[in-house]
């Protein structure tokens, strides 16, 4: 009966379209509007009502309490869908649902973005606004309508609608630590150049990054901080050497001269399906993702074939050419020994 009377105020209210806005993302009805327009209130564009006596309020004590009900719910969720899972794990993708990015993509899927009240709003930055909100839309449901609607939102709303638990489970994001993994088994150099912008203009990135490796500029990134730089820098120089393996091969070349000596053993780049997504697809369009998964898994097999052959062409070919210059060296001291008596 609750809520037959909740729809029928959708119908009647002043506040018609923002309602019917609400219920479509959240599969019910608002009680307390004011905090849902608090919720979307930037502090550029902040939000006043006579039942708070005119006091301008933005969502940012919302963002606050509904980051900690999101981590919450999120966690129940994870837990109870990997019963066999570490806590590594559980703490992994928990992490990857809540990042700015996702809730910032969330926000957009569900429309949450055109409920936004900003001043920077549609400008080139700020690239945290849609999360933000997300989390101050959490807030307000938790004062709203209690933890069990907001569970019931990330629950039916989210997970398995708009977002695979188990494709977000198994993404790698941490692009920076897979590179500095792959450099380490290859005892490569690698270098991550900083160059902080003075620009004073609050929406263009202040960061920007080069990750070198063995002197070769690899991979390039901007963010609104080092961390988001790297992290951009870093996914840059994984989908270039994935996608040229003339230029992953460029890198060994500079390390063998570095060296002096032949290529150790080569440890395939990190698979990381971000990067292969963006790869397959422009390699052959709208083929189905798992199909391209499976293909690609086909593809590392023979790659880890070939890498072993043109190992040991590699070391081959060293062990000859030293061989070659030893005999070299010898007969020219020799030829020098020869001289002198």
């Amino acid at each position: 009966m609750k809520n037959l009377f909740d729809r029928a105020r959708l119908f009647f209210s002043k506040d018609k379209e923002f309602r019917s806005a609400l219920y479509q993302i959240m599969g019910f009805c608002p009680h307390n509007i004011d905090l849902y327009r608090t919720a979307f209130a930037h502090k550029s564009h902040e939000y006043r009502s006579k039942k708070t006596g005119n006091k301008p309020l933005n969502n940012e004590r919302l963002e606050f309490l509904g980051d900690a009900v999101l981590e919450t719910v999120v966690s129940h969720i994870v837990y109870r869908q990997y019963p066999n899972k570490r806590e590594g794990f559980l703490t992994n993708t928990r992490s990857k649902i809540v990042s700015r990015e996702s809730l910032g993509k969330l926000a957009k899927e569900l429309g949450i973005d055109r409920l936004i009240q900003s001043q920077t709003h549609g400008r080139t930055h700020n690239s945290y606004l849609e999360g933000n909100s997300f989390e101050a839309l959490m807030g307000a449901i938790y004062l709203d309508r209690g933890f069990r609607y907001a569970f019931q939102f990330i629950e039916k709303r989210i997970i398995g609608a708009v977002l695979d638990l188990d494709t977000v489970a198994n993404k790698e994001v941490n692009f920076k630590s897979k590179l500095l993994e792959w450099k380490q088994k290859n005892r490569i150099h690698l270098d991550f150049v900083d160059n902080i912008s003075n620009n004073s203009n609050s929406t263009s990135p202040s960061f920007h990054t080069t990750v070198v490796i063995e002197g070769i500029p690899a991979g390039e990134g901007k963010g609104f901080s080092k961390k988001e730089s790297h992290q951009a820098a870093a996914k840059d120089a994984l989908t270039q050497m994935r996608r040229d393996a003339d230029f992953l091969d460029a890198m060994f070349r500079a390390k063998e001269k570095r060296t002096a000596m032949g290529a150790e053993e080569f440890f395939a780049l990190p698979h990381i399906s971000e990067i292969d997504e963006q790869i397959a697809k422009e390699r052959s369009g709208a083929k189905n993702e798992r199909n391209n998964n499976r293909s690609e898994r086909n593809e590392r097999k023979n790659e880890r074939k070939n890498e072993k052959a043109e190992r040991n062409e590699r070391k081959s070919n060293s062990d000859n050419a030293e061989r070659e210059e030893r005999n070299q060296r010898k007969n020219e001291n020799a030829a020098r020994e020869e001289k002198a008596q």
